[in-house]
């Protein structure tokens, strides 16, 4: 199995400077208190910041609103799982052991944050120029392939809109769990559309990034499980 520091420069082409950064980057919260979250703050911004320039530059016909879309489209959480995935991700994290026996390397809101906060290290370790090698290898090919611009609407509008085409009531979402420290919380949201018997649960470092995730799953019980009047 390739050290954390090998993975890093074959799958991310980065070597690291600071080995700590990259360890830390790994480290979910379950395995100790210095672990990825505020790389993961950090990793966010940098990475809106150069998917919007990457946007600018290989789309110029497409306006703000088109642009806002596929933004929020390649910077999804669920992208972002793909993303971390293909890469190999969870192998390399550091897990608590509850974690691990659940099979938190393989969690769709882990790989996002932890790929985040890879994004933050490479960013703190190499500056600006090194962070947008490694995202526009990673998402430059994914431009061609996002959908069509009705559909890159986020979930929660997606689903709003499925709902209100058939007449049916919005979605309510519930905050259902706080946890860990004041800097380092994860959410869980549920969101349920009563009239049809559906609820589902979403997990993230935000409220709102677990609400998507929940809007998401229930798009997905409409589309393949539920026929709707």
């Amino acid at each position: 199995m390739l050290t954390a520091g090998e993975w890093s420069a074959s799958r991310l082409g980065h070597e690291f400077r600071d080995a700590t950064l990259l360890e830390t980057a790994l480290t979910h919260r379950s395995a100790g208190r210095c672990n990825y979250e505020r790389l993961e703050f950090v990793g966010d911004a940098v990475l809106s910041f150069l998917v919007a320039e990457l946007l600018y530059r290989e789309c110029p016909g497409a306006d703000e609103g088109e642009l806002s879309r596929r933004r929020a489209a390649l910077v999804s959480g669920s992208t972002l799982a793909e993303v971390a995935a293909q890469l190999g991700l969870g192998a390399q994290l550091r897990l608590g052991g509850g974690e691990m026996k659940s099979g938190g390397f393989r969690r769709s809101s882990i790989l996002a944050d932890a790929l985040e906060a890879l994004f933050g290290a490479v960013y703190l370790d190499g500056g600006i120029d090194a962070a947008r090698v490694v995202i526009e290898s990673l998402f430059l090919g994914r431009i061609g392939t996002l959908p069509g611009v009705p559909d890159l609407k986020d979930p929660k509008t997606r689903l709003q809109e499925h709902l209100q085409a058939r007449g049916l009531p919005l979605p309510a979402y519930s905050l259902e769990e706080v946890g860990g420290e004041p800097h380092e919380q994860s959410f869980v949201a549920s969101c349920e559309v009563a009239p049809l018997g559906l609820r589902t649960r979403g997990e993230g470092s935000s409220r709102r990034r677990a609400e998507q995730e929940a809007a998401e799953r229930l798009l997905g019980m409409l589309q393949h499980e539920v026929t709707v009047p």
